[in-house]
């Protein structure tokens, strides 16, 4: 087991926070298995300010979770069907996120392909938040957790540090009618290996 990263790493604007996640490990404690896979893409979300994050419509019960404490997890159901995993940043009371868009399975794998038959064997396997929510069996049930600790069977440890000619900056994606200059604010990290 590696470092688990400190509140301190969290205490920080989400988009100084989502290029240093990029190789640390997302680790799910499951029916008393680890799993775990290494973070390649994250989206930062900043404050109440950016049309395109959850808070610019004020605290909601929805979001609140992004009000709190950094380094919690911000669960959320979108399209009907889907949960996405969030990890709160900054300090309480500035709502800020970065949502963990895509991961590389590094252990566990029999266990992920159980909660995520489709497409399992495909590189494309967990290239999506949605994707990889299911295969960790991450659901409203981790909203709010510690991942500062194991405590809640979901945490982040410290892992290999991107090397920046391997990340592609982008502005973030699906983000529908949001307004310039939020939709192409360059806030997507995503490590090419």
């Amino acid at each position: 087991m590696n470092p688990i990263l400190p509140i301190e790493f969290f205490s920080r604007p989400a988009p100084q926070v989502a290029p240093e996640l990029l190789g640390c490990l997302l680790v799910r404690q499951w029916q008393g298995q680890r799993l775990a896979g290494m973070i390649v893409e994250a989206e930062a979300y900043q404050g109440m300010e950016d049309q395109a994050c959850h808070a610019r419509v004020g605290k909601t019960a929805r979001n609140t979770v992004m009000f709190g404490a950094p380094g919690r997890a911000y669960v959320y159901f979108t399209y009907g069907m889907h949960w996405m995993l969030n990890l709160v940043c900054e300090s309480e009371g500035i709502p800020a996120a970065v949502l963990i868009r895509a991961i590389k399975p590094v252990e566990g794998l029999d266990a992920m392909r159980a909660l995520r038959p489709h497409l399992a064997d495909t590189n494309a396997w967990l290239n999506g938040p949605a994707k990889l929510t299911q295969a960790l069996g991450i659901t409203r049930e981790q909203n709010g957790t510690d991942v500062c600790s194991t405590d809640g069977g979901l945490w982040v440890e410290k892992g290999a540090s991107a090397p920046l000619e391997q990340v592609r900056l982008t502005p973030r994606i699906g983000l529908g009618a949001t307004p310039e200059p939020w939709l192409s604010l360059p806030w997507r990290w995503e490590w090419k290996f």
